[in-house]
């Protein structure tokens, strides 16, 4: 996949806009049934983004690492479901998702195993081809998954990780500061529409919603901290 840029991203706005005000319009009513037994990590962008990705890339293996209450898995198994193909492996130490996640998402196409990935590396389906990380924030962990994760997953594929960019730098010995670290020892570009890091690229996206009438919000907060990129190859 060629790396994400306001440019791409903006044409999978374009083409999956009908299915992805669906997946908005049916998020944003799960929200407000749930209330605040729902809690909902990733903001509207990042969101968003995640699934347009894997809605173009359509990939068959998807890995999740860190579900908490399942609003990223649920938008994860919507994207899986309007591609018709796909299954997700997900992992936590805690199961709150598995009463959040509705049924006709979960079908046959979910898998989640509870506990510490570290000691599940071996139920990371080798031929991975895309990977969601937003778990423990610590540089501990970071380092576990830049040093064994990552390699036990293919070359090339996307991946995600959430909290990086809650101000402009990530803070020190963070797990963000440890990824963006790795990211640039290894020459790997990557995108944000972190509100602190990038707020011209947010910008540029918010005004692409307003333009297809998708500028009403899911979940209020505006933060984006996440980051997006391919693993070297």
């Amino acid at each position: 996949m060629d790396v994400v840029s306001v440019d791409s991203l903006s044409k999978l706005y374009q083409k999956y806009e009908s299915d992805l005000r669906e997946v908005r319009d049916s998020q944003r009513a799960f929200l407000e049934r749930r209330g605040k037994t729902m809690k909902a990590q990733l903001d509207d962008l990042e969101a968003e983004i995640t699934y347009l990705l894997l809605r173009d890339h359509r990939p068959e293996r998807v890995v999740e690492i860190g579900t908490f209450y399942g609003w990223s898995t649920m938008w994860i198994l919507s994207a899986l479901r309007d591609n018709g193909i796909g299954h997700l492996y997900s992992f936590d130490i805690v199961d709150k998702v598995v009463s959040n996640v509705p049924a006709e998402l979960a079908a046959d196409r979910w898998t989640f195993t509870m506990g510490d990935v570290r000691q599940h590396l071996d139920k990371i389906p080798g031929n991975t081809d895309y990977l969601f990380i937003d778990a423990d924030h610590g540089a501990r962990f970071a380092r576990w998954y830049t040093e064994n994760l990552f390699p036990a997953v293919p070359r090339g594929i996307p991946t995600s990780v959430h909290d990086v960019y809650h101000g402009r730098r990530p803070k020190p010995m963070s797990e963000g500061s440890v990824v963006i670290k790795w990211l640039d020892e290894h020459n790997v570009e990557y995108f944000t529409p972190s509100l602190a890091k990038a707020p011209e690229a947010m910008e540029q996206l918010t005004e692409v919603k307003r333009d297809l009438g998708l500028a009403e919000p899911v979940k209020k907060s505006t933060d984006n901290p996440m980051i997006f990129f391919n693993l070297p190859g």
